[in-house]
């Protein structure tokens, strides 16, 4: 096969060398179009309704298919809009320039001109006056070209799967779609986009592992962000009222058709908010986004159809954890750990040796319900160990007023009642220390001083929000992996 591929390259060298032997320049530095390919065809079948002359335009993009009948070509020319088919005729062209054909292979990028008609077999087509070599391509395409079947492939060159598939490019095209109809709901709610730093000296504001790095001009270790939480409650305390941002976050955790080491997040904060205010928010949002960039509420995930009008359920996690494994996380029977786990393994749940109380209930709760909220589904009142930054419900204290919110099967968004008592912040931090000494956990909030500090001026009532924009691509899309919808997943180098 690697003979055979260098075989293929070598043909390909002779032939940008024929090509530069008549001093044409494969690579030249632009290309005047007059339509994207997609506008060439929409702007013909206007003018053929009105009968009017059939329009002139330049185009240009990919070869991916090229048929010779000795005196006539056909090629199919594909851009990022669309497909059109282009006809080269040698008494039309002339015997020179037609010979120049030979010398395209598919894969290259060609640019032509000519008029627009339509073949007896209904398709419209270039017929083509002149032509150009834009860039010439040394490597061929995939057999298959439209739709590559080696998953690694597909993932680790991910150009070529957009090359290949109609369908990545769409998938692709929507989640861009996505982040800019979120950006316009919320800019349209009075938010204002923040940018908050990557580099920390403190991986605080979630509960996970992070990587680390070295700045050696500051002689300083500081790590790549877990969240952008405390940040952005420092600007809730400034006086901004409603912040908000897109970005990139980083947790060195497992890998899974769920998670991917770098993921995109929406986190927003509200001031003078509280849990009840954003999942009304996250519910208009989603279902708005959905219109917008897919005409319809409505989804397919799967088998399922996801109706994601709102109101959307509510549930309790504690009802929820009772009815389905019998399992009450303020029966005092549970409340140490080493009972917890002892119930926990009667349930057949794997339990490691390091897991704190808290993230036993989290296991507990992942392996009996999740997986059953298809329909949206927000999960109210956690207990307060699992959730550090949330404020205390006032009728019940060994709760938070914090919800998960579910489509699909798995989370898609997480938010709390902000906790903005500095004493209180500040004693549960200790306690999330205490544990990291305790259980070895790297996977437990962090202490920040300077955040603590920031709290003490005064932070008013907020609710805050985060919002897992690939998971959520996941559902719009009808992808059942991470990998799908992120352009270049984390993957193993080739040699491990």
């Amino acid at each position: 096969m690697a003979d055979r591929k260098e075989e293929i390259t070598q043909q390909r060298l002779a032939k940008l060398s024929r090509i530069r032997s008549r001093n044409i320049d494969p690579y030249p530095h632009r290309y005047h179009r007059t339509h994207t390919i997609q506008d060439a065809v929409s702007l013909f079948e206007e003018q053929e309704r009105d009968n009017a002359q059939s329009p002139e335009v330049c185009v240009a993009g990919r070869i991916t298919a090229h048929r010779s009948m000795g005196k006539a070509s056909f090629l199919d020319v594909r851009d990022g809009s669309g497909k059109i088919q282009a006809y080269f005729r040698k008494d039309r062209l002339g015997e020179e320039k037609y010979q120049l054909l030979h010398d395209f292979d598919i894969g290259d990028i060609i640019g032509m001109s000519g008029k627009l008609f339509r073949t007896r077999s209904g398709e419209v087509t270039v017929g083509a006056s002149d032509f150009v070599m834009l860039c010439k391509s040394l490597q061929s395409l995939p057999e298959k070209w439209h739709g590559l079947t080696d998953v690694e492939k597909r993932y680790r060159q991910r150009y070529l799967d957009l090359i290949s598939s109609e369908e990545v490019r769409r998938i692709f095209v929507i989640r861009s779609r996505v982040i800019a109809a979120i950006r316009r709901f919320l800019d349209g709610r009075g938010f204002i986009e923040v940018e908050t730093p990557v580099l920390l000296p403190v991986a605080a504001g979630a509960m996970a592992r992070p990587f680390s790095t070295h700045h050696h001009t500051l002689e300083q270790d500081l790590y790549l962000r877990i969240a952008t939480e405390l940040y952005l409650k420092r600007l809730i305390i400034g006086g901004l009222d409603k912040v908000y941002e897109i970005g990139r976050i980083f947790r060195n955790e497992g890998i899974s058709i769920k998670h991917n080491p770098e993921f995109t997040m929406l986190e927003s904060y509200e001031a003078y908010a509280d849990y009840n205010d954003v999942m009304e928010m996250v519910e208009q949002m989603v279902c708005h986004v959905a219109q917008e960039v897919l005409g319809s509420h409505e989804v397919t995930f799967g088998e399922d159809t996801i109706d994601l009008s709102p109101p959307w359920r509510r549930v309790n996690l504690r009802d929820e954890l009772l009815e389905k494994c019998g399992f009450d996380f303020l029966d005092q029977r549970y409340r140490d750990l080493s009972s917890l786990r002892e119930m926990a393994k009667g349930l057949g749940v794997e339990v490691e040796d390091a897991m704190s109380w808290g993230r036993l209930v989290d296991k507990l709760f992942s392996t009996f319900l999740e997986p059953n909220f298809i329909q949206p589904t927000f999960v109210l009142d956690y207990p307060i160990e699992i959730s550090p930054l949330a404020k205390a419900k006032p009728d019940d204290p060994r709760l938070v007023e914090r919800f998960e919110c579910f489509i699909g099967g798995f989370e898609v968004a997480n938010a709390f009642t902000e906790l903005n008592d500095p004493v209180e912040q500040r004693k549960r931090f200790e306690e999330q220390e205490q544990l990291r000494s305790l259980m070895g956990d790297e996977e437990v909030e962090r202490m920040d001083e300077e955040f603590l500090v920031a709290l003490e001026h005064g932070m008013p009532p907020a609710g805050g929000l985060g919002v897992g924009i690939d998971r959520l691509v996941m559902v719009l899309t009808n992808q059942h992996s991470i990998r799908e919808v992120i352009l270049f997943p984390q993957l193993r180098t080739k040699e491990k």
